[in-house]
C-alpha cells in the first residue's frame, strides 16, 4: 500500500471503532467520558506546538497556529465541563432552623373615598296632555 492509502484506511478504521464505542455509551457517562476525553487534547497541544516549532512555511504556521488554537479551546472546554459535573455533587448548604424573618409591614389601605352622592332625581316626563301648551291636533 502507499502512503496515503494507508492513512486513509488508518483514518477510517479509527472513525468506525470510535462511532461504535460512544454509540454504546450509555447517556449517564457521556459527560464524564466527554470531559476527560477534551482533557487529553493536552497531548495533541504539546504535538501541535512541536510541528509549529518545525514549521518552514507559511501554510503550515497557520494549521499549527488553528491546531493550537482548537486544542486549546478543547483543554479549556474540557475543564469547565468537568468543573460543571463535580459542582452537581457539592453538597448544598443547609439551611438554618430559625424562624422566617418577619414580614414586611403590610402598605397601608388606601383611604377611604366617600360615596358619590346619588343622582338626582329626575321628574318623570308628563303625558301630552298635561303639558301646557300641548295640544293634540287631528288631521
Amino acid at each position: 500500500m502507499t502512503g496515503i492509502v494507508w492513512y486513509l484506511t488508518i483514518f477510517v478504521l479509527a472513525a468506525f471503532v470510535g462511532y461504535e464505542v460512544i454509540s454504546k455509551v450509555p447517556s449517564i457517562l457521556h459527560t464524564p467520558l466527554m470531559s476527560g476525553s477534551n482533557a487529553i487534547h493536552g497531548i495533541v497541544l504539546v504535538g501541535a506546538l512541536f510541528i509549529m516549532g518545525e514549521a518552514t512555511g507559511p501554510a503550515q504556521l497557520v494549521l499549527g497556529f488553528v491546531t493550537v488554537f482548537l486544542a486549546t479551546l478543547n483543554i479549556v472546554g474540557g475543564f469547565v465541563v468537568t468543573d460543571r459535573m463535580l459542582e452537581m455533587f457539592h453538597a448544598k448548604p443547609e439551611r438554618s432552623s430559625s424562624p422566617a424573618p418577619p414580614a414586611p409591614p403590610a402598605a397601608a389601605p388606601p383611604a377611604e373615598v366617600p360615596a358619590a352622592a346619588p343622582p338626582a332625581e329626575v321628574p318623570a316626563a308628563a303625558p301630552a296632555a298635561e303639558v301646557p301648551g300641548a295640544e293634540s291636533r287631528g288631521p
